[in-house]
């Protein structure tokens, strides 16, 4: 693995935990909260983060890699209505993407967000030049191409304390085998003639980390559908729905997790994640849909017919998540 953040010469550890309150193994022993306060250390967090941008010449950031809570929720703090998005972006959620460029205050607020376990996460970041996430556990990692000395004196003047790292924890590992396929011209001619083929008949659109839409492909949808993507949105493609409900019943296991996706009578796709205490609910759900499946959730039991994902306008595949590769992502599926 290689982690992207490398090539940024200074990375600071900063947090609200005294160094002289830690073990011989690291571990903080003191009694600061792990939770933010909402108040003047939170506030203090978000100056120093300021700073630190303000040292390195920054005022816009990009987000990288965004997600939020798929089955569960593990922050500390209940999470946020909307994951605390809703008010953030102008077009709402929908801006909360792998590449969109936000502001320096309003990736303050995000920074926010993620201190108080809101729900959504991403690291926030200038290629070469700066980076900003959060931890566990109210750790924030800021990573520079300069020293940024003032930054560093106007944070320990906030009562917080700065911690040279060789790198952040945190910071994005590339993967260093295979290529990623581009979801481009070639990639939708070739899933064009397999939908009219009838070997592929659904999309699954994971536009976040932990977050999905479902889309109904045919030959006079497909356009649309490429359309409105989200920006550097991952797809796998899947076989057509089945019309044989009770045959797709009759695969549910006794126990473990399922995807079940299934068309209702108004013709829109939804889609649930259930163990078996919920499959009674489930089975109620797809009993009277139009057609249906069931997907494993587990990873080597859950293969696609083939995967991509989107570049940006001019062409270029920019996103550094990847999907997990399948025997025909380059072939075309027909």
């Amino acid at each position: 693995m290689q982690k992207d953040e490398g090539v940024l010469t200074y990375v600071y550890r900063v947090t609200r935990y005294d160094p002289a309150d830690r073990d011989e193994h690291g571990h903080y022993t003191g009694a600061e909260d792990t939770v933010s306060d909402h108040g003047m250390v939170e506030a203090a967090y978000l100056q120093a983060v300021a700073a630190f941008a303000e040292d390195t010449a920054v005022d816009h950031l990009v987000v990288r890699e965004p997600g939020v809570p798929s089955l569960a929720h593990f922050g500390a703090e209940p999470s946020m209505d909307g994951f605390g998005l809703d008010a953030l972006f102008p077009c709402g959620p929908a801006g909360f993407h792998d590449g969109a460029e936000v502001s320096l205050e309003l990736a303050l607020e995000l920074v926010r967000v993620m201190l108080r376990d809101g729900g959504a996460w991403c690291r926030l970041e200038v290629e070469d030049t700066f980076a900003v996430h959060v931890g566990w556990d109210q750790y924030l990692y800021v990573s520079s191409s300069r020293p940024c000395e003032k930054a560093l004196t106007r944070t320990r003047g906030l009562g917080l304390f700065p911690e040279r790292m060789a790198e952040s924890p945190y910071a994005f590992e590339a993967e260093e085998e295979g290529v990623q396929r581009p979801g481009d011209d070639e990639f939708w001619s070739d899933l064009h003639r397999a939908v009219a083929a009838g070997r592929a008949g659904i999309l699954e659109e994971t536009y976040l980390e932990g977050a999905s839409r479902w889309h109904q492909l045919s030959r006079e949808t497909i356009g649309a559908v490429r359309a409105g993507l989200a920006p550097r949105a991952r797809l796998a493609v899947w076989p057509p729905l089945s019309r044989d409900i009770d045959a797709v019943l009759s695969t549910l296991p006794e126990d473990g997790l399922v995807e079940g996706v299934w068309q209702g009578k108004d013709g829109h796709l939804h889609s649930v994640i259930a163990d078996e205490g919920e499959f009674p609910e489930l089975s109620a759900l797809i009993s009277g849909a139009s057609a249906a499946a069931l997907l494993s959730v587990y990873e080597g039991e859950r293969v696609p017919l083939c995967t991509a994902v989107m570049p940006d306008n001019d062409g270029v595949l920019r996103a550094r998540w990847r999907t997990e590769p399948t025997p025909s992502d380059w072939r075309p599926v027909l």
